[in-house]
């Protein structure tokens, strides 16, 4: 079923409005939107399940749409707004065209440790943290821990920098780290310099870890730091001071994963 839009009164736009733009929004109503066709066709093709596609009204036959609208299921409500409807509710300065709405994941609860986890603290900038969650797919760490400091994961812009990693991993939000992490059977890693820390191409890092990561101004909360088995460091030229996060969680998981293949 297809449905046109051209009011900005309509209840319909301003609850789109509302989700793109608000954290308290898209918790109180349960729902969040997925932004561009790569980001749609990966939800689809993990048989994640979309309430409604909404798509611009000058491009709604656009090969690509067309196509990924021909793969929704039939129950999947089509709206078309308007282009400058459209625009007004997109999360991002520059829409892509179209959007599909999905409910959030019910929480999880305290899912058990059976492999690496990624524990992350205070990451605050949308583009950073979808970075490191599609880094962190593609590394195979597929549980991510979210400290109470972190952005929204499931926020649009998130979403859309992590291009369809969400759905592969398992994401705890809003997570008392420190509490969290006192029962990991493996080392927890923490990035951080000073006293006790060691080159990270010098450690073995073979075996199961909690890789502990701080926002760049701020680094990890004392007490997450506390809870570190070992502090690592990433060799780096002279004159310059430090990585971004989203690199250091790169370089980081991406040695572990040379260290595995050679055994």
């Amino acid at each position: 079923m297809t449905k046109e839009i051209s009011s900005r009164d309509n209840p319909t736009v301003k609850r789109l409005h509302a989700l793109a733009h608000s954290a308290r929004d898209r918790r109180k109503h349960g729902e969040t939107l997925l932004d561009g066709v790569h980001l749609i066709d990966a939800a689809l093709a993990a048989g994640w399940p979309i309430k409604s596609l909404i798509v611009a009204a000058g491009i709604e036959e656009h090969g690509e749409i067309t196509q990924l609208r021909a793969k929704a299921p039939a129950a999947v409500q089509q709206i078309v707004l308007a282009d400058t409807l459209f625009a007004h509710v997109s999360p991002v300065d520059t829409p892509s065209g179209i959007l599909a709405l999905i409910d959030l994941p019910a929480p999880t609860g305290n899912l058990p440790f059976r492999a690496d986890v990624l524990a992350l603290d205070g990451i605050q900038d949308p583009g950073n943290l979808g970075t490191i969650l599609r880094t962190a797919a593609a590394a195979g760490v597929h549980h991510v821990l979210l400290g109470e400091g972190c952005a929204q994961a499931w926020a649009p812009r998130v979403l859309r920098a992590g291009m369809g990693a969400h759905f592969l991993l398992q994401l705890e939000e809003r997570v008392d780290l420190p509490n969290r992490l006192v029962d990991f059977p493996g080392s927890r890693i923490a990035t951080a310099l000073g006293e006790g820390s060691q080159g990270l191409f010098q450690i073995d890092i073979r075996a199961q870890v909690a890789w502990l990561f701080g926002a760049e101004g701020q680094g990890l909360s004392s007490a997450l730091l506390a809870m570190a088995d070992r502090r690592v460091s990433i060799p780096m030229c002279a004159g310059v001071e430090s990585l971004n996060v989203g690199a250091a969680v790169a370089v980081c998981l991406f040695e572990q994963v040379r260290q595995r293949s050679l055994r």
